[in-house]
This record gives C-alpha cells, structure tokens and sequence, in this order.
C-alpha cells in the first residue's frame, strides 16, 4: 500500500510538471459585480497569477468608457471613481498593456436602482483660516466664529480645530515642460511628504496628458517618498482635467480635503474647460492650492486663471519663478494646513434648486481676516 501511494504521488508529480504555465489574466476585484454604488467608490483590479503582475506595464480604467484612471503600479492596481449621487448601472473595464506589446480587457457591470435614490446632502463643510495682520490665529473655539449663507446666519454644529487629519490629494506636473524643474521639485515634494502627520490620509498622483495614481491614500513616509521617485517628466499638460478629478476624488471623503497642484499652469491638452473647472470647484468643499512655476508666473492669464481657482475655494496661489525657490511655497502650505479651522452646518434652505449660495464667515468682535470658501452649489432635485 506503502508503495502504491508513492507511485500515484510520483505520477502525479510529473503531470504537473507537464502542465504549461497559468496564462496571464486580469479581472476586476471592486466593485464586484452587479453591485450597487454611488459616490466616490474603490475601484480595483487583479493581475492573476500575481507572480505575473511584473509583465504589466500599465493599466487603464474606464466607466461608461470613460477613461478614470492611469495605474503605472500593477501590484497596486487600483484608484477612486466618483460613480456619481445616483445608484444605477456603469459598465466598468479594465485595460492591462503588457511590456511584451501585448494587451488583456476585464469588463464588469453595477445595478442600478429600480427608483433611483438621491444623497441628501445635508452638512455643508467650511474650511477657514483665520489671520492677523497676516499671521495665523490659533485656538479659537466654535463660539468665536459667525457663519451666514446669503446672509441668513446659521448655526455651526460641527467644529474641527487645527491640527485635524487630512484628507489630501497631491497632483504633480510631470509634462515634458517640467524637465529641467524636475530634481529640484522632487526634493520640495518629498520635504513637503515628510512633514504631514502620520495620521494624514495622502493621495500621490503625476499628470500629463493623463493622470496617473502613484500612491493611494498612504500614511507611510517611506511609500509616500518612494512614489516620488518614480516621476518623470513626458508629454502634454493636462491641468484642468487634473483638477477636476482631484476634488472629485476628494468628494465625501471625511475631515479636511486639500488639493495641492503642482505646475507651470501651461494647459495644453486638457479636455475640459475653465468653466467646467470652476463648476467642480463650486460643487466641491475642498480646499485648492497651486504651486505655479514658469509660464505661470509670467503670463498674466494663467496667472489670473490659477487665482480665480483658488479664491473660490478658500485656498491660495504661490508663485516661484525658480525651480530652486520651491522649498518655501510648500512650506507655506504645511504652516497653513497646520491652522485651518473646519465649520460645519446644515442649511435653513431646504430648497435642492441647485442654485449657487454664497458662504461668508467672520470672527466677530475682533480685526480678524478669515479666508474660507466663497460658497457651494445646491443638490438639485
């Protein structure tokens, strides 16, 4: 009996080592299929076998055939997608270019809702920051702060001090322009990594003609660092699609969401418009800021541009005309996070018209100056 086992196993052993290797696939792990999903949503892909996953080169994702994301890492092949308020269907695919030339497609599909369920959105978020005379004011209490929306003043239920974890979303410039600005931007980038809180949520993305996810909401300094050695500088701008994707990535995540882009603000290859830009802006409580470099700095459309972005948001422009004067616009923006202040409230207009509300908040009883948001877009109907 001994023996007869030891010839099955024997037998068994050679016919897998005659069995060819498993062919290299690629299928979609979130969100798994006929799912129902709405809002900002985890999408995911495999490389099966794993040990294959090195033979991929990049992989492209798409909703409704749209393109939605650029994942150079194959390992970590995953990225956000706003699937929108609604519940319903999205066909979803996945395009896997290998190194060798050759090309592999995974499609799935979501379910909708027979009656299509809005988000009631009910909180509206403020993030402030509060100066004196140009220097940062701390430890105010909620009770220091007076919030109105078109002048009907409103109550604040909830209150975030400074110091709060971030919800953040850095966008790189990696376009062909930028190569002789990229050592120096790589070391800013990384002095700037190094110092958010272990707690800080980071999202590292490169853009061009495309966006690419480089580390997702990562709170280790080592893979944050790591990801910013990967940057290298090719191909067109794509600022305006960027920004758009960034506050949509950042869009009902909890906390503070800061967007911070780096660029020389030379949009070239952008599908979307400036107004389109602004739209997202105003439909999101994000908080923008713009590091601008070369033509940003000189021209003054761009320039005017960049400021307009960010004024609407309650974030700020900074402006080098040197690859070399980096380090000091992103210390700027740590010493600025390191005091903002989150108000939030639920509006007295219950009306979903989707009509644009401006915001204003103010330290009343002192020569404070606060910057915040200019306002928000309504829901609709």
């Amino acid at each position: 009996m001994y023996r007869l086992t030891l010839l099955f196993t024997a037998f068994a052993l050679v016919l897998s080592a005659q069995e060819p290797p498993p062919e290299l696939a690629i299928r979609v792990v979130s969100p798994e299929p006929d799912a129902y999903v709405s809002g900002v949503t985890l999408f995911k892909a495999a490389v099966v076998p794993a040990v294959k996953a090195l033979e991929v080169n990049q992989l492209l994702f798409f909703a409704d055939g749209k393109q939605v994301c650029n994942v150079l890492d194959p390992i970590a092949a995953e990225c956000t997608w706003d699937a929108g308020a609604e519940v319903r269907s999205h066909v979803l695919r996945v395009v896997a270019n290998l190194k060798n030339g050759g090309r592999l497609v995974a499609s799935s599909r979501t379910r909708g809702l027979d009656q299509v369920e809005k988000v009631m959105v009910e909180v509206v978020q403020v993030t402030a920051v509060v100066t004196d005379r140009g220097r940062f004011v701390p430890g105010l209490a909620r009770g220091a702060f007076k919030l109105a929306e078109d002048g009907v003043p409103q109550t604040i239920e909830h209150f975030s001090s400074e110091g709060s974890p971030l919800e953040i979303v850095i966008a790189v410039d990696v376009s062909e322009s930028m190569t002789q600005a990229m050592p120096q931007l790589k070391n800013a980038v990384k002095k700037f990594l190094s110092a958010l809180g272990p707690k800080d949520q980071v999202t590292i993305t490169a853009f061009n003609d495309n966006m690419f996810t480089l580390a997702k909401r990562e709170t280790s300094i080592p893979l944050r660092l790591r990801a910013i050695d990967r940057l290298s500088a090719w191909g067109g701008t794509a600022l305006y699609d960027v920004i758009i994707r960034g506050v949509q990535q950042l869009a009902r995540q909890p906390g503070r969401r800061v967007l911070v882009v780096f660029s020389d603000g030379d949009d070239r290859t952008s599908h979307a418009t400036i107004r389109a830009v602004e739209n997202a802006v105003r439909a999101n409580d994000a908080t923008l800021f713009m590091v601008a470099l070369g033509r940003g700095v000189k021209e003054a459309q761009l320039k005017t541009g960049i400021e307009r972005l960010v004024d609407l948001s309650g974030g700020r422009a900074l402006f080098v005309e040197r690859s070399d004067q980096l380090d000091e616009p992103f210390a700027e923006i740590l010493d600025e996070l390191s005091h903002q202040y989150v108000v939030g409230y639920e509006s007295t207009n219950a009306k979903r018209n989707g009509s644009w509300r401006e915001v204003k908040v103010e330290v009343p009883g002192t020569s404070y100056s606060v910057r915040a948001r200019q306002g928000y877009r309504a829901p609709g109907s």
